[in-house]
């Protein structure tokens, strides 16, 4: 099903291609988004769905000073956040705080916790531990993943460990298994690499896998979606790694990002370079029987994986986030600036 959107839009100053859900904030359904101007001062912007769901509404405008290419909520504290950005020359990565009292201030600034400053090679992400308070958190660049001792009473972050993939791989991103705690999945050019963050080798890859992205089935262990260079998902059940379970072609160009819902395990959200999201129902990925018989009304019919494709965007669309306190909601992002929010909840009542 195709269609155009009826979603709730808000409109940034300059490009962007980073968006996050604010999942420590449970009073309000909360994002943060940042811009990517290499010569204009860059952007965090703070947005909140109103009651209704009908208007986003900035409830905080930071500087930041430099382009932001990855940006991360923190899980246990609604004022901090990560950036991964860029002087135009070289990377860094650092976490941020924003000010307390900042709803009362005119240009309130933000607080730099502490620098990630341990990298030379351009810098890819910073994942933050899973679920619940903990001072642990990773940063991976082209050949490293660093594991960081923060500390945000002292501002300060101190590398915990650290592990070289080796100079023949190009670590592109990854993602903390939700499941377990002591394993990162790492992004190479042709493969997924499984870290034990116990002893920092690699425990395990996916080959011949050209992955953008991947995320980890919140709701069953052992599964893992990726995003792929020529226009689909492949759902993956890493006890039998040598194919994918499930195959979703959808996109017309590259996919970019793929996101699993935090709650309705196999619905997925995936974007990319065509211009398009698209809401997947992998009944590979899924346990939730309830969910499946909201989705199919007859025994006897088969579903259609591509629940719809919102199609009315103008510019690639690099980044989507679920809401961890709506998870019939998510938010996207298109590089022209332009942050949707919509609600699936009509593909999850019965057809």
């Amino acid at each position: 099903m195709q269609g155009g959107s009826s979603g709730v839009g808000y409109g940034l100053k300059y490009q962007a291609r980073c968006i996050s859900d604010v999942k420590a904030d449970t009073d309000h359904t909360s994002f943060l988004t940042g811009t990517l101007s290499l010569k204009e001062e860059n952007e965090v912007h703070l947005l909140r769905l109103s009651s209704g769901g009908t208007e986003l509404i900035c409830e905080g405008l930071f500087s930041h000073p430099n382009e932001i290419w990855d940006l991360s909520s923190c899980p246990f504290d609604q004022r901090i956040f990560s950036t991964v950005f860029s002087t135009g020359e070289s990377y860094g990565a650092a976490v941020w705080r924003i000010p307390e009292l900042y709803g009362q201030l005119n240009s309130p600034q933000l607080e730099k916790i502490a620098s990630l400053d341990a990298h030379s090679r351009k810098i890819s992400c910073v994942l933050w531990w899973p679920s619940g308070r903990h001072d642990k958190l990773i940063s991976i660049d082209e050949e490293n993943i660093f594991l960081w001792n923060l500390d945000c009473s002292k501002k300060s972050a101190q590398v915990h460990s650290q592990e070289s993939a080796g100079m023949l791989h190009y670590l592109s991103g990854g993602a903390w298994d939700p499941h377990d705690v002591n394993t990162v999945a790492a992004t190479c050019e042709s493969s997924i690499q499984f870290w034990d963050l116990r002893t920092m080798q690699k425990a395990n890859s996916l080959e011949s896998v050209h992955a953008r992205d991947l995320d980890y089935d919140t709701q069953r262990k052992h599964l893992l979606v990726t995003s792929e260079d020529e226009s689909g998902l492949r759902v993956w059940d890493l006890r039998m790694p040598k194919a994918p379970i499930q195959e979703l072609s959808g996109h017309t160009h590259w996919t970019w990002a793929v996101r699993c819902n935090p709650e309705y395990g196999g619905l997925v959200l995936s974007a990319g370079t065509d211009s398009a999201v698209n809401l997947w129902w992998s009944s590979a990925a899924s346990s939730d029987e309830l969910i499946s018989e909201r989705l199919i009304d007859s025994p006897t019919r088969k579903l259609d994986p591509l629940l719809h494709s919102y199609n009315d965007y103008e510019d690639s669309v690099y980044d989507l986030a679920w809401s961890s306190r709506e998870p019939w909601i998510f938010a996207s992002v298109s590089y022209d600036g332009r942050v949707v929010v919509e609600s699936v909840k009509p593909y999850l009542s019965r057809k």
